[in-house]
């Protein structure tokens, strides 16, 4: 059977951060936009960064940034792969030398899915265009084609549908925010704790 790896997006606290490591999270996602309820400062990233035991991926999420920014960012942060939200292009997201995901618009109606080809890995959220997803809608889950490329599903996610969403479309990854949240990018332990089970138990 296949393990699929998990990634809980907007973490703010280092208490967040290990209740994701004790639960047996791949990955945490920290936003570096401004306009986000979740964003978090190069200061803040560092303190969750060393926070976190090894092997714990920190995923950095950015929306057409400047790229002095996107490498003051990874001056101070250590982080292992880039997400990008806006409209970069292949060549914007490639340009650092780090593994990058691309966040793709389910809610548009062309969705490019061949224009990332050299995408690590494309995200399907449920966000509209310019919009940096975090929303807790879901998407129509029908529209998802099938992809020879490592992909992740976000939008909408929480302990209550993922068993059902990993059973439809066998997504080699989720991503999930608001769906483990008391509050924007206050994670709920106990949520991010069903969140896992349901996984485990699907």
């Amino acid at each position: 059977m296949s393990y699929t790896r998990v990634k809980i997006c907007g973490i703010t606290r280092v208490e967040d951060a290990l209740a994701c490591a004790e639960a047996g999270v791949d990955a945490i996602g920290l936003v570096f936009v401004g306009a986000s309820k979740r964003a978090v400062d190069t200061n803040q990233a560092l303190t969750i960064c060393r926070a976190l035991p090894p092997f714990i991926q920190k995923i950095g999420l950015f929306m057409d940034a400047e790229s002095a920014r996107v490498e003051d960012v990874l001056d101070a942060v250590p982080l292992d792969c880039l997400q990008f939200h806006g409209n970069e292009s292949p060549n914007d997201c490639q340009r650092y030398g780090r593994p990058w995901i691309k966040a793709l618009a389910m809610k548009q109606g062309a969705v490019p899915f061949e224009t990332y080809g050299a995408a690590d890995a494309l995200l399907l959220d449920s966000h509209a265009p310019g919009q940096l997803g975090g929303s807790g809608e879901i998407f129509d889950w029908s529209t998802v084609p099938k992809l020879s490329r490592p992909w992740i599903l976000a939008g909408g996610l929480a302990p209550d549908n993922v068993a059902r969403a990993i059973e439809r479309l066998q997504p080699p990854a989720v991503d999930v925010s608001s769906g483990v949240e008391t509050a924007p990018g206050i994670k709920n332990g106990n949520l991010i704790n069903q969140f896992m089970k349901a996984i485990r138990n699907g």
